[in-house]
């Protein structure tokens, strides 16, 4: 049974479970919205240092953790290896500062088993942050729910819709309950009305359920998003799985935080239904 170390605990997030227990519980009672009608299949949320995007990425955990699902689906960005494909972890545990979280072994064999793009680069997941980022929201608010980590390589149009199809065909052939989630910021370092305004046409995207277009303004632009192909994928799998509707809770950016506004990186948290 392989095991994931966590690589940014104690740097990036606490690694003490009362302190991390007493941030998480923090940015979640901050986290205000009006409420959705409908069952949450995916969200988007950020990965930052958690005290830069845990209070975005608490509305978009907020909301999932109201859904009932059976497993999770996490899909970012490799920011050190580059390669092709998709990196699944397909068996075992990821240590976190709560314990450790159980893969979903048969659901990640299908995810395997519906696309060649998808498989098995550990180096992919050693030193990566974007899916660490997300386990403190998962293990405290969701706990016992099992896991699919993935992170992709080089996000190219044929990966992502791919992969978005391969998600939704393992999911729906095993009648499962799954909450898919991509991991990514928006636009890095540009100042803060440079960054709001490339945010803003990620934001469109995802609020219209629009893979494709935000796929094209991804091709056209790079700097739009660190895990822009994560988030194709997912929204291309939610909208495969039946969703219809889908809105932005929160957007920031660091320097809400730093108080920096010349150099900023971009946040923000979505749920699909």
């Amino acid at each position: 049974m392989p095991v994931r170390r966590a690589a940014v605990a104690g740097s990036w997030y606490s690694d003490d479970p009362a302190r991390l227990t007493a941030d998480v519980d923090r940015y979640v009672g901050r986290a205000e919205f009006d409420p959705i009608d409908g069952s949450i299949l995916a969200i988007v949320a950020p990965h930052a240092g958690l005290i830069y995007s845990g209070p975005v990425a608490a509305f978009a955990y907020k909301a999932a953790a109201r859904a009932v699902c059976d497993a999770i689906v996490l899909v970012g960005p490799s920011h050190f290896v580059p390669f092709r494909g998709v990196s699944i972890w397909p068996d075992g545990t990821w240590e976190t500062p709560f314990g450790p979280v159980n893969i979903d072994r048969d659901l990640a064999r299908a995810i395997q088993a519906a696309s060649p793009d998808v498989m098995e680069l550990p180096a992919a997941h050693g030193r990566e942050h974007s899916l660490e980022l997300q386990m403190p929201f998962v293990a405290h608010l969701m706990p016992g729910v099992p896991i699919v980590p993935m992170v992709m390589g080089h996000q190219t149009r044929a990966t992502a819709f791919g992969l978005g199809e391969a998600i939704a065909t393992a999911i729906a052939g095993q009648g499962r309950r799954a909450l898919v989630v991509a991991s990514s910021d928006l636009s890095h370092y540009e100042d803060a009305h440079t960054a709001e305004a490339l945010d803003a046409v990620v934001m469109r995207h995802v609020e219209s359920l629009d893979p494709e277009g935000l796929m094209s303004a991804l091709e056209a632009d790079p700097r739009h998003a660190c895990g822009g192909g994560p988030m194709v994928a997912v929204l291309d799998a939610a909208h495969r799985l039946g969703a219809t509707s889908s809105r932005v809770l929160r957007y920031a950016d660091s320097g809400d935080v730093s108080g920096d506004k010349s150099s900023v990186v971009g946040y923000m948290a979505a749920a699909v239904w």
